[in-house]
């Protein structure tokens, strides 16, 4: 008879090679025994991620959300009750400026490397940046820098002071591009295509160091703004003038990072690193504590020696009596019970939550999470995320693990910073 698919053979042929070469238990290559079972199919090969650097794990748990004492203001929009989480791993300290700085050298180096034609394209014609070409750039040498003179990374003559060529911060743009899993489970959207759900967009990452003056009007702050994110001193303080874009385009950068590396080792990528919502926040703060107003478990700001136990705005006012003027070192002051540093006091941080006033009405009691992906043309009360601890310029009473304020989403404050979190298990010997 004669085959109308020239193809089949072949297709035959491999069939049964294949099938010859499976034999009863687990050849060289690990392949499943052909016993007629079903054995499963590992997701990838077996790899421990050893504990990320710098964070602690949260476990899961059941904890009062909400005020632990009396509303001062009476506006009711943050009630008590009781919700559950699972377990994370979230950062021990702030996010600090050398960590940060990290990020945006490595924007910088990428954008620097396009412009140069540093590039070579994969299979599928795509371009990418070559790092092992980029090796040998080094920004100290003027043959370089006048490379990158021509081009619009440079700033122009005219916003030199003394003839400096210095990067255009403004050109350090890192491109995001994320897929909406919110939006794609609707019901409504099920028959929708994938490209529907994917968000791209250019983030300009550079902290504005300007805020240290633009947030208090007549008061000298000059030398903050000029040192505290490139000088080496304030290396391990938090990082501020970042907005929540910023800060999430950081939390989206150091996925890729990690990914990046665990593909070139065949290993399986990771959980995304991500700002924590409002309850993860206040579950985390409160150390495995019940209906505390404070990190420390304790509801005074000071100890039995009457010491300060957070860096804020005490009294009336007197900013260095907890040690601190401005912001201190990140792993300042004692942890608490999860091994968590400055959770209240130092700086604010984001958080992942829309901050709506009835927003506790109807969240649910696993997990709770209300956001909002607010576009630039929203309306400003759509960009209110919520910010959770307190800072060094605040009174204590924010301070406390269930009071709530907000910022707007595209403002970045000198008070304001921000930590990650990841969705990983906790035990060390899990299967990869």
């Amino acid at each position: 008879m004669k085959m109308k698919n020239p193809n089949y053979a072949i297709v035959a042929a491999m069939s049964i090679l294949m099938l010859a070469s499976c034999k009863s238990g687990k050849n060289k290559g690990g392949s499943l025994p052909n016993d007629g079972q079903v054995h499963g199919i590992a997701a990838g090969s077996r790899y421990s991620l050893p504990k990320p650097p710098g964070m602690v794990y949260i476990p899961q748990g059941s904890f009062h959300m909400g005020p632990s004492d009396e509303d001062p203001a009476f506006a009711f929009s943050a009630r008590n009750r009781a919700v559950s989480i699972s377990g994370f791993w979230m950062d021990a300290t702030e996010v600090t400026n050398m960590e940060y700085r990290q990020f945006v050298y490595w924007v910088r180096d990428s954008v620097a490397a396009r412009k140069l034609g540093y590039v070579k394209a994969g299979a599928d014609g795509d371009e990418a940046v070559d790092w092992q070409k980029m090796k040998t750039f080094k920004w100290n040498d003027p043959k370089n820098v006048e490379a990158l003179a021509s081009t619009d990374m440079i700033l122009s003559p005219e916003d030199r002071i003394f003839g400096k060529k210095e990067v255009d911060v403004n050109q350090l743009v890192y491109h995001s591009e994320i897929f909406d899993l919110k939006e794609a489970a609707k019901r409504e959207n099920a028959k929708r295509p994938r490209k529907d759900f994917i968000e791209k967009k250019d983030v300009r990452i550079y902290p504005d160091s300007l805020v240290w003056i633009r947030d208090f009007a007549y008061s000298y702050n000059e030398p903050m703004t000029k040192r505290y994110f490139s000088h080496p001193a304030f290396d391990n303080y938090p990082v501020v003038g970042v907005s929540w874009k910023q800060a999430t385009a950081f939390c989206e950068w150091r996925t890729h990072y990690l990914n990046s590396f665990l593909i070139g080792k065949n290993r399986v990528q990771e959980s995304d690193f991500r700002l924590p919502t409002e309850a993860q926040w206040e579950y985390a703060a409160r150390g495995g504590r019940s209906q505390s107003m404070f990190p420390w478990g304790s509801y005074y700001l000071r100890n039995k020696k009457g010491c300060l136990l957070a860096n804020f705005k005490p009294g009336r006012g007197n900013y260095p009596e907890d040690g601190g003027f401005y912001t201190v070192r990140a792993d300042a002051y004692w942890p608490n019970d999860y091994g968590l540093y400055c959770m209240s006091g130092n700086v604010a941080e984001w958080t992942s939550s829309i901050y709506y006033e009835g927003r506790n009405n109807f969240q649910h009691d696993m997990n709770p999470d209300v956001r909002w992906n607010a576009k630039d043309d929203d309306p400003p009360l759509m960009k209110r995320k919520i910010i959770r601890g307190g800072s060094w310029k605040d009174v204590g009473y924010y301070l406390q693990t269930g009071t709530s304020t907000y910022e707007y989403q595209d403002s970045a404050k000198s008070y304001v910073g921000f930590r990650c979190v990841i969705d990983l298990p906790a035990a060390s010997g899990r299967r990869r």
